[in-house]
């Protein structure tokens, strides 16, 4: 299973991004299937989560800002991001738990960056 990100890059403060993310091999159920960031010198930090059956989760910080969007279908979770701050800066990526057979995965894409200026 590989976790392939898009989207990412510079925008200023107040501007809008958005991220995908699409589970490509042999896969089974993805649940849940969501966003995690890194900024320099701090610990990964969910951002927002998905769940197969339409709940999610989001981090305090972005919630009224990201909107998260699944296609279970097509195995693609999106991420809108607006109003962004310099404070969402950081390396944002995709992760899902798959499950395989009678295994349970936990996948990370390559990690896609989110550079927000002032």
């Amino acid at each position: 299973v590989q976790l392939v990100e898009s989207g990412g890059g510079s925008v200023q403060a107040g501007g809008s991004l958005r991220l995908s993310c699409v589970a490509a091999g042999t896969i089974g159920p993805i649940n849940p299937m969501g966003w995690y960031r890194q900024a320099p010198g701090k610990p990964r930090e969910l951002v927002a989560r998905a769940a197969t059956g339409g709940a999610t989760d989001y981090n305090a910080s972005v919630k009224g800002r990201f909107t998260i969007s699944r296609d279970n279908a097509d195995n693609k979770v999106s991420l809108h991001m607006s109003g962004l701050k310099p404070e969402d800066t950081a390396v944002y990526y995709c992760h899902a738990f798959v499950v395989t057979g009678e295994e349970v995965n936990e996948y990370w894409g390559q990690g896609t960056l989110v550079t927000v200026s002032s």
